[in-house]
């Protein structure tokens, strides 16, 4: 096959749905459930929207299984649960097809990632689809972050501003991480793109870290006994990179996390490393459990051009001395309200929303008012969090929701 390649090297991105590259190494983990091949009423590529797909029935269940311990083993027959299980109906059905649209985006994508494609058209294929899978209605469904691109060193945070022109290489180690939210009930989960098999057990190991998290996790476990089950799986393996060896390490300061509706990270942290607090986890809660595993110094810190930014969710009245402050705000609060947003949408032409700004959405002239913004204190900026350089971090992520009954692990599919 003759891959035709741009006067600058890249390749321009395939969205045909017909080629499949060994885009992704050792993401068969085994584990199945409903996924979207078996939804006979989709198209390849997808085009019709998960609630279109699903009117008339029921989304795919992700991956169920019991509690952990024996203080919950009468939870998967209690009649008291089960009711109460059915009562969180409309929720769970929300977050199942938020899910289902993750696990489409994601098998789409897996077809056309390969080295030599642009980062940023990358993102923005991932983002229009991602919008037209859940039929994006503004703060009702749509996208639940930016799309994280992050390269080899830079473990998380990092998505293209316009105008970026990184191409992505055959050694490249890319994270993807993005998100669907419906109601604000976001699904948040991630892989790791390689090319290069050197690369293969340090994915595998950052693989199974996160299943072992996700397999702690349940109602009344210790947050600290997840991190100390994670820890124990990411630090026992070893890759060898270019002859040297590298045992795995724990990106130590780096987190899972509870999501509550429009807000990504709801107050509880799950840590990655043993220690901590030994807060539990609570009937009903929504969990993003991931892992970072790097063969850098295991500690992250912010560094590099800002891409990310969010609106702080119990942001205080500020009152703006500027106009253009003000005019900005208004645009966050309505296109984004606490989701995360990047400077790529305030520079579409709908603003992040077509729903809300139709073609009439771009910010212009807009950096001095995002400034301001963030020197209030009404938008946090989210800088790229980044390893030592030469180092190579990798990262698994997966939603789980802590029913009355069971667990269930909505991200999981038939590919991690």
């Amino acid at each position: 096959m003759i891959v035709e390649q741009r006067p600058d090297g890249s390749i321009p991105l395939d969205l045909s749905g017909t080629r499949r590259t060994p885009h992704t190494l050792g993401l068969n983990s085994g584990v199945q459930c409903d996924s979207f091949t078996k939804t006979t009423k989709q198209t390849w590529p997808p085009t019709i929207p998960v609630e279109v797909l699903f009117a008339d029935s029921e989304p795919p269940t992700g991956q169920v299984v019991e509690h952990p311990g024996d203080m919950n083993r009468h939870r998967i027959t209690s009649e008291e649960l089960r009711a109460q299980d059915r009562m969180l109906e409309g929720t769970i059905r929300q977050i199942r097809l938020a899910s289902e649209c993750h696990r489409q985006v994601r098998k789409w994508t897996q077809t056309f990632v390969q080295p030599g494609i642009k980062i940023i058209e990358m993102a923005e294929a991932i983002e229009e689809k991602n919008r037209q899978l859940v039929r994006e209605n503004g703060l009702h469904a749509g996208v639940g972050f930016p799309t994280g691109c992050s390269l080899n060193h830079v473990a998380a945070h990092w998505t293209p501003n316009p105008g970026d022109t990184t191409v992505l290489k055959y050694d490249d180690v890319m994270k993807i991480d993005f998100g669907t939210q419906i109601e604000g009930r976001i699904v948040d989960c991630a892989w790791t793109v390689a090319f290069n098999p050197m690369y293969e057990p340090l994915l595998a190991t950052v693989r199974a870290a996160t299943d072992a998290g996700v397999a702690a996790s349940g109602i009344d476990v210790r947050l600290c006994d997840i991190g100390e089950a994670i820890q124990e799986v990411m630090e026992a393996g070893e890759v060898e990179i270019k002859g040297k060896m590298y045992r795995v390490k724990c990106c130590r300061n780096l987190n899972g996390h509870s999501i509550n509706p429009y807000q990504i990270h709801g107050g509880k942290s799950v840590p990655i490393v043993r220690g901590g607090e030994a807060t539990r986890m609570e009937e009903g809660e929504l969990y993003a459990i991931e892992t970072f595993g790097t063969t850098g110094r295991g500690y992250v810190v912010e560094d590099l051009e800002c891409s990310h930014y969010m609106k702080n969710f119990n942001a205080p009245h500020v009152p703006l001395r500027m106009p253009a402050s003000a005019k900005l705000l208004g645009h966050i609060n309505r296109t984004f309200k606490t989701l995360a947003f990047c400077r790529r949408w305030l520079e579409r032409p709908d603003g992040g929303s077509f729903t809300v700004n139709g073609d009439k959405g771009k910010q212009e002239r807009y950096m001095g008012a995002l400034k301001n913004l963030c020197d209030v204190g009404l938008v946090s900026p989210c800088p790229p969090l980044v390893d030592e350089k030469g180092a190579f971090v990798a990262q698994y992520e997966h939603t789980l929701l802590l029913r009355p009954t069971c667990k269930e692990v909505v991200s999981r599919g038939d590919d991690f």
